[in-house]
């Protein structure tokens, strides 16, 4: 991953999530969080995104979700042995942000 722009993959992430039509453009955000201490047993590199969206969307539109990230990573990182993705609901009763504070 290192010969890859940082800025360039979280744009390939946000637009592959953008292009679901789950979200609307301000509702994406997207991180890149590098662990310096892992084990993954035999390999070197990995990928995993972590998926935190509202409640609401069904199984079949997270899997395409996680589905088309996953791809578009392979087809971006073909060296990295191990792209994986986990999408979480959190729920609405208990989110909150500054704009829905009064």
């Amino acid at each position: 991953m290192e010969s890859h722009n940082p800025e360039t993959l979280m744009q390939e992430v946000y637009d592959t999530a953008f292009s679901t039509e789950l979200f609307a453009k301000g509702d994406i955000k997207v991180r890149i969080n590098p662990y310096e201490l892992y084990n993954i047993g035999e390999h070197d590199s990995f990928i995993h995104v972590f998926a935190n969206i509202m409640q609401g969307r069904t199984d079949e539109m997270k899997k395409d979700l996680s589905e088309r990230i996953v791809k578009k990573l392979k087809n971006l990182l073909p060296e990295v042995p191990i792209i994986s993705m986990n999408v979480r609901d959190f729920e609405k009763a208990s989110y909150t942000n500054r704009n829905l504070i009064d």
